[in-house]
């Protein structure tokens, strides 16, 4: 800045024959004190987002996914209270003294309810989460949480616990419909625990929707979870006892996640508690989807 204005001063005394002052301001210095101090305030902002984005923490990405999830009236509704129409729809005229066949002794309400409040968790986690992250990552969102500091299990853990969350309400209503409309009657530790076990067994669907999420495109993505979401309902007796089913088919079903995931409710209804096969399964299939998600995300990020 000393040497451009000692120029102008220079070029000053051969136009007018005078000799500026030191301290008088010209033009010259204006625009280069202008630019040097636009280039400061540049300089500290960029800083400032960079502290920013490495101050973004899963925490933060959890309180921002509920709030989405939250404002999608849609999805609150295929979500919380879809199933609990279903519910009732599906155990009709039955009451409590109706017994479910080859379900030890459970009634007809108790077992669905169980199995609606299992399949509107499921609807939660994996269709929300498989199709909303495909958008996000067409959209340009992910590559956005790229530039921060959020490590890539972090990203998985955070929409994991916040499709979990948004889960919760869904078990809960369904509940309230089994004890007010259909008369189910458990003892308060039953309630807690059956709450309590569904929505801790919906981590495991939630971390497989993250990893669909990044294995589809959006086109593709939700077709893909549609198909997971009904075989899985199916063979793992979410709409009605495996034991109905072929040999071959019951056996295949004993080890797929929903089936453990509903056994853990429907042991609970009869007193006891989850067998740890179950328990064990669910989650060993937890750990296997939530690697496969960080996998496909760091696989997702060289591909930017």
């Amino acid at each position: 800045m000393t040497g451009t204005s000692t120029t102008a001063r220079t070029g000053a005394i051969r136009n007018t024959g005078t000799i500026p002052h030191p301290h008088t301001t010209t033009e010259t210095d204006v625009t280069t004190a202008t630019h040097t101090t636009t280039a400061t305030h540049t300089t500290r902002a960029r800083a400032g987002a960079r502290r920013g984005a490495a101050g973004f923490s899963s925490a933060a990405l959890v309180k921002l996914e509920i709030k989405r999830s939250l404002r999608n009236r849609k999805f609150l509704f295929f979500s919380v209270l879809f199933p609990a129409l279903l519910f009732l729809i599906t155990a009709g005229g039955q009451d409590a003294d109706v017994k479910m066949p080859h379900s030890g002794g459970l009634s007809v309400p108790a077992y669905l309810m169980v199995s609606m409040a299992s399949f509107g968790a499921l609807t939660a986690v994996l269709m929300g989460n498989s199709e909303r992250i495909a958008k996000e990552r067409e959209s340009g969102w992910v590559r956005q949480l790229r530039l921060t500091s959020l490590p890539g299990r972090g990203y998985v853990l955070a929409k994991t616990a916040s499709a979990a969350v948004v889960s919760l309400p869904s078990i809960v209503v369904v509940f309230a419909a089994g004890a007010a409309v259909k008369g189910v009657r458990l003892d308060v530790w039953q309630w807690l625990a059956l709450t309590g076990s569904i929505w801790a067994g919906s981590l495991c669907f939630a971390a497989l929707g993250v990893a669909v999420g990044y294995l589809a495109t959006s086109d593709t993505a939700r077709p893909i979870a549609m198909i997971l979401y009904f075989t899985l309902s199916v063979l793992g007796g979410l709409w009605m006892p495996s034991t109905t089913f072929p040999h071959w088919l019951q056996t295949l079903g004993e080890w797929l996640p929903t089936h453990a995931y509903a056994a853990l409710g429907r042991a609970i209804e009869l007193g006891g508690a989850p067998h740890a096969k179950d328990v064990v399964l669910l989650v060993a299939y937890f750990a296997a989807f939530a690697v496969g998600a960080a996998w496909l995300y760091r696989k997702d990020t060289l591909k930017a």
